[in-house]
C-alpha cells in the first residue's frame, strides 16, 4: 500500500496566540487523532513538530542558516501515513485537527535504500 507524508506548513505563530486552555484542547484533539490512526492502522509515524532554526545545504555544497523567516509557509512538522491512494490520503488529512496552516500531501516514491 502506498505511503504518504503530510507536511504541515504555516507561519508557526498561531500556537503562540492560543490560551493555555485552547492549547490543551488542541493537544487533546491531536492525541485522539493519532490514537485513532494507530488503532486503524493507517498511521505509520506520528511525526513531530520542527524547531524554527536549521541550516540549508545548497547544490554547490555551501551551507547557510535557514529556513528563512521571510518565508510565509515554513514546514512546521510532518507525519507518515499509509493509504490506498491519494484520494484516501486526502480523506485522512481532512480528519485531522486544525493545523493552523496548510497540509501538503505527498506520496513517497518507494525508492528508499534503507
Amino acid at each position: 500500500m502506498p505511503k504518504f507524508m503530510f507536511l504541515y506548513r504555516g507561519e508557526c505563530k498561531r500556537q503562540q496566540e492560543l490560551s493555555p486552555e485552547q492549547m490543551q484542547q488542541a493537544m487533546e484533539g491531536w492525541r485522539d487523532w493519532i490514537e485513532g490512526g494507530k488503532q486503524a492502522g493507517w498511521l505509520l509515524d506520528a511525526g513531530d513538530g520542527l524547531k524554527p532554526e536549521g541550516r540549508v545545504l545548497r547544490p554547490d555544497r555551501t551551507v547557510t542558516d535557514g529556513p528563512f523567516a521571510e518565508s510565509k509557509e515554513l514546514v512546521g512538522g510532518y507525519c507518515m501515513i499509509e493509504a490506498a491512494d491519494l484520494d484516501a490520503a486526502e480523506t485522512v488529512a481532512l480528519s485531522m485537527p486544525d493545523t493552523g496552516g496548510n497540509v501538503e500531501i505527498r506520496e513517497l516514491a518507494g525508492q528508499s535504500m534503507g
